[in-house]
């Protein structure tokens, strides 16, 4: 998963992307909404943390913008703003969730995967295809009763792999779930080393990662 925070309080938002980026989700940082237009102009985001106050205007200016050209990325608005006309305001416009600062990063995460489960799906915590099963929340995975020893990126592109089942996907796209701009000189060809890794791991669950020569990998059941 790759988010996009918009928040003018730098510590706060590093501290947080940090964070994140322990529990498997690639986080990049915008402190107004000229760097939030810029990243989105050259980016796509499974969701966005977005503060209303900031530094050139509201942070409802830039979901008014999303909504209205049909952008249906999930919004987590973050804001000191505590009040019931604040919170009816976002989600009037087309906020999927609000949180109120201060606030537990586990909150955070969890209202994360929350709103990119509405919008992708499925809805269910444990994600099963044929013997293998995938927490999103733990990011673990296990295979009939035997855990998967998997590293963070591999649980990361596992993750991706199984919101879009059957569905192939770029070296690129399995790339921005992995890294952020801050990692640009790690080359788009570490995936195939990701892909080559679980490929093993995989073995005996009945998935499989296929090469789709030229465009990208698919995962999908052996039979």
């Amino acid at each position: 998963m790759r988010v996009l925070m918009v928040e003018d309080a730098t510590d706060l938002a590093e501290g947080v992307i940090a964070r994140l980026s322990q529990a498997g989700i690639v986080g990049d940082h915008a402190v107004d909404l000229e760097g939030a237009r810029d990243h989105r102009a050259v980016q796509t985001y499974d969701a966005v943390i977005l503060d209303i106050n900031l530094p050139d205007g509201s942070g409802l200016a830039l979901l008014r913008e999303m909504r209205a050209g049909g952008d249906r990325t999930p919004v987590l608005m973050l804001t000191a703003l505590g009040t019931v006309d604040d919170r009816v305001d976002a989600l009037d416009i087309g906020a999927d969730d609000y949180l109120v600062k201060p606030f537990e990063q586990l909150e955070l995460e969890a209202r994360l995967r929350a709103i990119v489960r509405r919008e992708t799906g499925p809805k269910a915590d444990l994600i099963q295809l044929a013997n293998l099963g995938f927490s999103p929340s733990e990011m673990t995975a296990t295979i009939g009763d035997r855990r998967l020893d998997l590293t963070r990126r591999e649980a990361t592109v596992l993750a991706t792999f199984l919101r879009h089942p059957g569905q192939v996907l770029s070296k690129q796209r399995l790339y921005d779930s992995l890294f952020g701009f801050d990692d640009a000189d790690v080359g788009i060809n570490a995936i195939e080393l990701y892909v080559a890794r679980l490929r093993k791991k995989l073995t005996g669950s009945g998935v499989s990662i296929s090469t789709q020569r030229g465009v990208g990998y698919r995962i999908g059941t052996d039979d």
